[in-house]
């Protein structure tokens, strides 16, 4: 398992690199690195700018590089926008999140910390929740629930309840103002935002259990939907309610 040193090893040599690399215009620590709040498990999060048309050779040098000299075993992408993160694993257990975007999109997106290290950031993004995205979820994650139940199929069942648990957690951090996306502001919210979701965890794969849970995960959404468009739950809720208690 790496060590707060090795890590801050890693760090320093992949900084070096972006400082070296005349593609790179940009490079900015993001996650608990910016935001002083490393411990010795977070991993490493870094933002980078490259020039207009380089970005799938910056990506492709730079993973050979990961490989190469620091060890990965495995990556992944994830694209928002014009970025692309690649996520890598090194040998030791290490998390490499690296992001790429062009140099005309380099800046903080939302109210997550963004420390540049080097070269200019166009100004913040805000972040953008659509919660009625996010209400369509939830009324298509209750259905398929109820599906899964009189199917007998509780292991799906039990994935359609914690997704819209999820889902109306994201919409009460969005309203109280915290970090929605991956429930990263969850943990902040006050006990009586959640104390209803509390009921709504799944503690058996038993179809009363899945009910149950079922119940009071549609309840505590169309509650919270009610905060953000009333119409809405005036519509949705009476019909959800009915499917979950009939």
């Amino acid at each position: 398992m790496f060590t707060p040193d090795s890590r801050e090893n890693v760090r320093h040599q992949l900084v070096e690199r972006a400082q070296g690399d005349s593609r790179i215009t940009a490079a900015a620590l993001t996650g608990s690195a910016a935001r002083k709040a490393e411990d010795q498990w977070s991993d490493i999060d870094l933002f980078l700018g490259v020039t207009g048309g380089a970005t799938t050779q910056v990506l492709s040098d730079w993973t050979t590089y990961l490989y190469d000299e620091l060890g990965a075993v495995h990556h992944f992408d994830l694209l928002a926008g014009p970025a692309t993160y690649r996520a890598f694993l090194l040998g030791d257990l290490l998390e490499v999140d690296l992001g790429f975007t062009p140099a005309s999109a380099f800046g903080p997106v939302g109210d997550g910390a963004f420390e540049v290290l080097f070269g200019q950031a166009v100004g913040r993004k805000p972040a953008v929740t659509d919660t009625d995205h996010l209400a369509g979820r939830c009324w298509h994650h209750v259905l398929h629930a109820h599906v899964c139940i009189q199917r007998s199929t509780p292991w799906q069942a039990e994935y359609w309840i914690s997704a819209l648990r999820d889902n109306t957690l994201t919409l009460i951090s969005h309203r109280l103002g915290h970090p929605g996306d991956f429930l990263k502001g969850a943990d902040q919210l006050p006990a009586e935002a959640t104390s209803s979701l509390r009921e709504a965890l799944v503690r058996g794969l038993d179809a009363a259990e899945l009910s149950r849970a079922l119940r009071s995960a549609t309840h505590a959404f169309v509650a919270e939907l009610r905060h953000h468009d009333s119409r809405l739950a005036a519509v949705l809720g009476p019909r959800l309610i009915d499917v979950v208690t009939g």
